[in-house]
């Protein structure tokens, strides 16, 4: 058998002894998260293998949320994910704070624009409304994990542009503006991160995510904002926590 076919037919071989090698360094706390891995061309030379099946081994780990790539950076071991329940009324950093991590907030952008058509259809508003978006790209433990897009709608929330947006929303809506959330409607698929998603966030475009959307109700029933949320496939873990129900 030539020597290409035989790499050939050995690669899945070699692909699932790395990817074994690799998750008994991480389970046994060897490769702590965070960490970093060695350089492609050292596990090469580790697991005397080509480039491509020492890729392929990598982006099964990181399909399975073991590791996770940063552009430019290398691969890391991935921390814990995020416990997030959809049913609970809290807000990122506080989410973050009550599992023992610390959270953090960049604004990429904060301004007055004309609404797309599908903001207007989940806000309710008429044609050619103009949205108050923020952009923010928010991190745990220094990861960043989540690009979020909000739009408020300006009737509600005259001068937030002027506030620190890096703090909690949810906070600075009931301090200033007298307001809370009601009712949410809530949507969940899979994804992938669009290039401004992907750039804060430090990955490909094209990485897969999970796309969340809210559209939210205040406490007197009036549609308020919306929230478009990008999650790093591998920092979240969705639970919810149903009550019982004697009632169905």
């Amino acid at each position: 058998m030539p020597i290409r076919d035989s790499i050939q037919v050995d690669a899945p071989r070699t692909t699932a002894r790395i990817c074994r090698a690799l998750t008994e360094q991480i389970d046994r706390s060897l490769l702590p998260p965070g960490s970093r891995l060695p350089a492609e061309r050292k596990l090469s030379e580790l697991f005397a293998t080509t480039r491509i099946t020492l890729r392929e081994a990598l982006g099964q780990l990181e399909a399975q949320g073991l590791i996770y790539r940063e552009k430019q950076r290398g691969w890391f071991v991935a921390p814990p994910r995020i416990l997030y329940d959809p049913l609970k009324r809290t807000h990122f950093e506080a989410m973050v704070r009550e599992q023992g991590r610390e959270p953090g907030t960049e604004v990429l952008s904060a301004e007055l624009i004309p609404a797309s058509a599908a903001i207007c259809e989940m806000l309710t508003l008429p044609a050619l409304s103009s949205v108050i978006q923020i952009r923010r790209a928010r991190s745990i433990d220094a990861r960043a994990v989540l690009y979020v897009e909000h739009y408020l709608n300006p009737a509600y929330f005259p001068g937030i542009l002027d506030f620190d947006l890096r703090q909690s929303l949810t906070g600075l809506y009931a301090s200033e503006y007298g307001i809370r959330y009601g009712r949410v409607q809530f949507a969940m698929v899979p994804s992938v991160l669009h290039r401004q998603a992907a750039a804060p966030l430090k990955v490909a475009e094209g990485t897969p995510a999970l796309h969340i959307t809210r559209v939210n109700c205040d406490q007197h029933g009036r549609l308020i904002d919306c929230d478009l949320e990008y999650w790093r496939h591998d920092a979240i873990r969705v639970c919810v926590d149903v009550p019982d129900r004697t009632d169905l």
